[in-house]
């Protein structure tokens, strides 16, 4: 009769050794994390101080570094702003100065020349002495003295009309002052004489002018 049916004989031991293994180590359960201790949250409260007040540190390094880059962008702009400025503003008074010295320039000129002619008009008129005149040539040096005093105060007109103070006026706004001299309102107060004066003053230039030019124009004719 055969030996009864052992089953072990058919089983690797070495296979059910590594199933068992690797079996056991799936199967083992992970440990449970522990909480951090008191001293380990404390350590990272200070960790976690640190790391803020570092980067208010660097915040406000930054905050300081753009202000002032803020701050030279506008200085740079006030440079450039104020440069345009002054440029057109002493651009603009070298013109109006070297205008005003040329018109100053002209008025000294136009002064001296008054000087003189109120001089030379003075001297004739001082020279003027009715004791020394005789029945003879009364009515001559009559005439002359008149024609002294005619010609004196056509130059104290002519010259009223340029210079304004000599008639007790600022010397701030002559032109203005000058053409109003000139205007209707103003040269309706004066009388006809006084009126042919003044135009005669103003004109006597280009009278002698035209009468010298006429008198070549004759003296051709005449040759001819």
């Amino acid at each position: 009769m055969p030996e009864d049916f052992d089953a072990s004989e058919f089983v690797d031991g070495d296979f059910q050794f590594h199933k068992t293994s690797y079996s056991g180590f799936a199967t083992v359960p992970s440990q449970p994390q522990r909480a951090p201790m008191r001293e380990e949250e404390n350590s990272r409260a200070i960790a976690i101080q640190q790391e803020l007040a570092e980067l208010k540190r660097r915040q406000e390094e930054k905050e300081r570094e753009k202000a002032a880059v803020e701050e030279r962008l506008r200085r740079r702009s006030e440079l450039q702003t104020g440069r345009q400025e002054m440029l057109q503003n002493l651009t603009r008074g070298i013109g109006l100065l070297e205008e005003a010295e040329f018109t100053a320039r002209r008025d000294a000129e136009q002064m001296a020349k008054v000087l003189a002619d109120f001089r030379d008009a003075s001297s004739k008129v001082e020279t003027i002495s009715e004791e020394a005149w005789t029945a003879e040539n009364s009515d001559v040096e009559l005439t002359r003295a008149l024609t002294a005093i005619e010609n004196a105060r056509m130059e104290w007109n002519s010259a009223r009309v340029k210079f304004p103070l000599l008639s007790g006026q600022s010397s701030e706004g002559d032109a203005t002052t000058a053409s109003k001299a000139l205007t209707p309102s103003a040269l309706a107060g004066l009388g006809f004489g006084q009126l042919c004066r003044m135009g005669l003053a103003l004109t006597w230039p280009v009278a002698i002018v035209g009468l010298a030019a006429l008198g070549v124009f004759l003296a051709i004719l005449l040759r001819r």
